[in-house]
């Protein structure tokens, strides 16, 4: 049966489930009194049922394990562009997790630190000089960064994460797994 990796997320989360759920029911017959009648008897017994429950989680995780690894070989292979970069969704899903949040909080302080410079410049009579133009006082300050390529930046990454939100959404919907 081919699946796509939105459908194959979906039944990773019922595969835990069930697999929960056999725990939780292999719990109640673990152990009981010799005296007392096995309430599985008709099923074949307490041993059988508790052996074939067990064999349905094995199952089930080695299914788990299947899926995952097709997710991960299909996010290794597939390309989504943004812009003018090309990396796979696996690459795209560890710069989202490990890097953007690096990235946009280092732009948004660097941001934020010329605003607090230019502001306390300003309550103290400083003047406040871009980068590469000439300071008119020794208490000028210079602001060593282009401000405008700053902005530029800080929206691009915006965009990158926006777009990228919606082409792994339209990935995730289209592309089939192969081998499940």
């Amino acid at each position: 049966m081919a699946l796509t990796i939105t459908e194959a997320l979906a039944e990773l989360k019922t595969i835990q489930k069930r697999i929960d759920k056999k725990r939780e029911y292999l719990m109640t017959y673990l152990v009981r009194q010799d005296g007392i009648k096995d309430p599985l008897e008709k099923d074949g017994g307490s041993v059988t049922v508790i052996a074939r429950e067990r064999q349905a989680i094995a199952d089930l995780q080695t299914r788990h394990v299947a899926i995952r690894t097709a997710i991960q070989k299909i996010n290794q292979s597939t390309p989504i562009v943004i812009g003018e970069t090309t990396k796979t969704i696996a690459e795209w899903l560890t710069w989202r997790k490990e890097i953007s949040p690096g990235a946009v909080a280092f732009v948004n302080k660097l941001r934020q630190g010329v605003v607090s410079a230019r502001t306390q410049a300003q309550q103290k009579g400083w003047g406040v000089v871009m980068a590469g133009q000439a300071a008119a006082q020794p208490s000028d300050v210079l602001v060593n960064i282009d401000e405008s390529a700053l902005a530029q930046e800080a929206e691009q990454l915006e965009t990158i994460l926006g777009t990228l939100d919606g082409q792994l959404s339209l990935k995730n919907a289209t592309v089939i797994l192969d081998g499940l």
